[in-house]
């Protein structure tokens, strides 16, 4: 802690030291030049600098500058312009449409003052949040991005213990945590939460976007190749940086709302609708309203931009409706997870943005953060009372003792209850900084970004069995994760050499806390002498002391990147990065990039680099204990941390760095200035991936006795391990087709994006213990765990959306084709790889559930109803499409033997169905 104090004095003394080199206000209004009406919003900044502003409502902008500066003035859909200053305090700026040229100045992936996205030595994507969000009914952005970037996958969890409630994306095929997300150039810290069961990307962390609101964000800007020699640790697959908002004088709200209407797979629906909670035939309805609004700061170009969220929606209920054993589409009663479906949240959030220019100086102070709160509720598997009986609460007799509400009874005479998980997931996060220009154009920032995640567990309408009726709410603890990060990085752009040559440089210092706490005795102690009982909050059981966590770690970085025109055709930029980690130890990583123009409209680019991701505190130090009960012999099944005596015993060695090789090959064309290309592919071998290993009994005969001894001097009857278990290979090429046409009042745009791919299991690096046997090797990482992480690289992904408007109107689709995914059941437990038997007993069959490609189509129209008012309306899946079902043909008796115990698995589709949305916008 004494160096993010050192950091802050520093960030609190330099600022008045180096408010050296003199500027002066310059003003103007900008306008648009066909109408002449004043345009806000539009980006003004200094050329070869990071300092800049935006227009007010009324079009104006004011910024300090020097005489000798130059101007870049950009807006979507508009040409940019480059204006000298030449000693000039006022200058007006007249912006000529261009929507095909969409030529966006990007800030990620490279310290100089940005490039044209199409110029990059590296491939760029840039995503108009606020578009792409008012023409559909998808609330979250990771949700948003799933259709709008090429190689960003999103798999909707449903039933896997608190991942239905966080929203983790992927890109180009590798996990959660492996891309770095930066917030207005800066480190996001990650959630707290852990995915471990019941889900893809198990054993990973990651941020989860849903706590940063939509209406905040200006655009996104996802970086589609390794940075870790540029921007640390995670950015294995690449950088996600979320720009936000600048505009003042401007109020935008929104205000919508979305149902789901799947007559297909609605519980309600079904047959046998008696068997199953449901909800009526729209569900999953959702509402959100939003408001952004910002105000100017002074008369340097100031502002302070803030952004409201509110968000609730309710569960959806999903299963087959026929039970006829004939009948292709259906599937028997499914007993295990009555309730299957998405859950239910409510969340709210505030951000701001904020930049103060210092008058007279070159410095600006700046800020940005906020708070998001979100309450989520969802199903846990269905306890039945013929299955389980020792899991609710009987009187002497062992008769069910009747609680209402919570304990129902089926017409065929079973008696069940659905325990329900609560969390709590809590937010909050501020960046402080200041930067400017010291000297001869040398550019500083110097910051601060704090950020603190909480994710706290309860468990709803459920039972400790052992403790009785009478109790039904628990409190199951949780965990916290802190990161600080203090930085200052340092540019300085030599127009005299070569044809330009930026060189940055800088150093980070990061701080890194994870807690878990417990959760109330009666969330995981077993109160029943005789042990038949079953222990614990049933659905999500509580933390227990012995899992009680409060780790801490330090990591020091610096870095030097020269980026350089060596003629006008040809960019190199070239990147190391050194960090240490208190720890594990050190890890250095290098990046080379290149554009080549071969003509004015055509690029040819590359990039070759190593990266890494440092083990999170949160996976060397999880652990969860849970009471397993057999006969009257009370055990424990525990994830142990890395540090335990009982993964010491199991020959599992400390958690160390995931590496990676990188390369990438691509070009950008634009034949004409409608219409552009960008191709590029990728290579990425990433070797010792952190995951999540299956479960090591006690009782196992042809294990180590060492090991097995060990679990039984801890009362431990079985214990799984993270460990740096996988190495693999994933090649893929991104297509992106763009293009945009104005004809008088008529515009036309048709964008194609397209991503191919295939992952490869090179190795699994089995601990001597734990590998010694086939078994054993497939308990530590079994096929079914490899077709996870292989489904994480679906082999295509395709979009084409078709859009045209006419002055006020606009009418558009969006047809999404997502690749087959194979997935594994658990199968019976026969046999070493998953199999279940016919139906009729004849043959043993591989428990494998393929899910074909399919399209999901969108319609949405948009209509300028008043100056103010905006009116989108449409559907998304409109022609209800759901995934194949999760069955092997001959053995339906079998079916429900997946991650979610329902009709389908979670892939990137969905579940749900068809969905309406209606969305008001208002500006002022």
């Amino acid at each position: 802690m004494k160096k993010i104090l050192l950091f802050t004095l520093i960030l609190l003394t330099i600022t008045p030291l180096l408010a050296l080199a003199q500027k002066k206000a310059i003003t103007g209004i900008v306008t648009d030049a066909a109408s002449n009406a004043p345009m806000p919003g539009v980006s003004v900044h200094i050329k070869g600098s990071n300092l800049g502003t935006s227009t007010n409502a009324k079009g104006i902008y004011t910024i300090s500058a020097a005489a000798t500066d130059e101007l870049i003035i950009s807006y979507t859909g508009y040409k940019t312009i480059t204006v000298a200053i030449n000693g000039r305090s006022k200058i007006d700026i007249t912006m000529v449409s261009d929507i095909a040229q969409l030529n966006e100045v990007v800030l990620i992936g490279t310290r100089s003052a940005g490039r044209v996205k199409l110029e990059t030595a590296v491939p760029v994507d840039i995503v108009n949040v606020g578009k792409a969000a008012s023409v559909t009914g998808r609330m979250d952005i990771t949700d948003i991005l799933n259709y709008s970037a090429p190689s960003f996958n999103y798999n909707k969890q449903s039933g896997s213990d608190g991942a239905d409630h966080v929203e983790l994306g992927t890109l180009r095929g590798l996990g959660p945590d492996q891309t770095l997300v930066l917030i207005n150039g800066k480190r996001r810290h990650s959630t707290a939460f852990v995915s471990v069961f019941g889900t893809r990307g198990r054993g990973n962390s990651g941020v989860d976007l849903s706590s940063i609101p939509t209406a905040s964000i200006d655009r996104i800007e996802i970086l589609r190749d390794g940075a870790s020699a540029q921007y640390g640790s995670d950015a294995i697959a690449g950088v996600i940086n979320l720009v936000l908002k600048k505009t003042t004088g401007v109020f935008n709200a929104n205000v919508g709302y979305s149902g789901y209407y799947d007559p297909a797979f609605n519980s309600g629906k079904s047959v046998v609708a008696s068997q199953y909670p449901h909800g009526g035939a729209i569900d999953g309805n959702g509402i959100t309203i939003d408001a952004n609004y910002g105000l100017a700061l002074g008369k340097n170009g100031g502002f302070i931009n803030f952004t409201g969220d509110y968000a609730k929606n309710g569960k959806t209920f999903r299963q087959t409706h026929d039970t006829t054993t004939s009948n292709p589409k259906a599937l028997p009663i499914n007993p295990y997870r009555r309730a299957n479906g998405d859950g239910s949240a409510e969340s709210g959030t505030f951000f701001f943005n904020h930049e103060s220019p210092l008058a007279g100086t070159r410095t600006t102070l700046y800020s940005f953060g906020g708070y998001s709160y979100k309450a989520s509720d969802d199903y846990a598997f269905t306890r039945n009372f013929s299955g389980r009986p020792e899991r609710f609460p009987t009187d002497n007799s062992g008769k069910i003792i009747p609680v209402s509400g919570i304990i129902f009874n089926t017409p065929d005479g079973e008696s069940y209850y659905n325990p329900i998980i609560r969390t709590h997931n809590t937010d909050l996060a501020i960046a402080v900084g200041a930067k400017g220009t010291l000297g001869d154009a040398w550019d500083w920032d110097l910051s601060n970004n704090i950020g603190n995640n909480k994710f706290h567990f309860f468990g709803y309408k459920t039972f400790n069995a052992s403790l009785g009726a009478d109790k039904t709410n628990f409190d199951d603890g949780g965990s916290e994760f802190l990161q600080n990060t203090s930085n200052l990085n340092i540019n300085k752009h030599f127009g005299n050499i070569m044809q330009g040559l930026n060189l940055g440089f800088g150093g980070e210092y990061r701080y890194e806390r994870y807690k878990i706490f417990s959760g109330e005795e009666g969330s995981y102690k077993n109160y029943d002498p005789t042990g038949v009982k079953a222990a614990g909050s049933q659905g999500f059981p509580g933390y227990q002391p012995g899992d009680v966590v409060n780790a801490h770690r330090s990591v020091e970085g610096v870095y030097v990147d020269l980026e350089g025109d060596i003629t006008k055709k040809w960019l190199v930029d070239f990147a190391n990065r050194y960090e240490h980690y208190s720890d594990f130890g050190s890890n250095f990583n290098t990046k080379l990039a290149t554009r080549y123009k071969i003509t004015d409209n055509f690029n040819i680019r590359g990039s070759l680099g190593t990266g890494f991701r440092a083990p999170s505190l949160q996976q060397i130090n999880y652990s969860s204990t849970f009471t397993n009960v057999q006969g009257t012999v009370i055990s424990e099944v525990k994830i142990a941390p890395n540090y335990s005596p009982i993964t010491k015993a199991a020959g599992i060695p400390n958690l160390k760095q995931e590496k990676s090789k990188n390369a990438g090959l691509g070009f950008t064309f634009k034949p004409m200035p409608e219409l552009s290309f960008t191709v590029d592919g990728y290579y990425i071998k990433v070797t010792d991936r952190v995951v999540l290993s299956g479960q090591f009994s006690a009782d196992d005969e042809t294990l180590d006795p060492t090991f097995t001894n060990a679990l039984k001097n801890l009362h431990v009857s079985s214990a799984q391990f993270f460990a740096n278990a996988v190495n693999t290979t994933n090649k893929g090429l991104d297509v992106v087709i763009d293009y945009n046409k104005t004809i008088g009042a008529n515009r036309f745009r048709v964008l194609f994006t397209g991503n191919f791919q295939t992952m490869k299991i090179d190795k699994v690096n089995y601990p001597p213990i734990l590998g010694t046997t086939p078994a054993l090797r497939e308990t530590f990482l079994s096929e079914r765990e490899k077709k996870f992480i292989l489904a994480s690289a679906p082999p295509q992904k395709l979009s084409l959306n078709p859009e045209f408007s006419h002055k006020s109107f606009t009418v558009g689709t969006r047809f999404t084709y997502f690749g087959k995914v194979v997935i594994d059941g658990y199968g019976d437990g026969t046999t070493l790889t998953p199999t279940v038997p016919t139906d009729n007993g004849s043959a043993q069959l591989p428990d494998q559930y393929i899910y074909s490609g399919k399209v999901v189509s969108d319609l949405y129209f948009a209509y300028k109803v008043a100056k103010s008012v905006r009116v989108s309306i449409g559907a998304d899946n409109i022609f209800n499409v759901h995934p194949d079902l999760a069955y092997v043909k001959g053995a339906k008796g079998w079916a429900y033997n997946n991650e979610p115990s329902g009709p389908f698995d979670a892939v990137q589709m969905g579940e749900n169905g068809r969905r309406f949305f209606a969305r008001v916008g208002f500006t002022f």
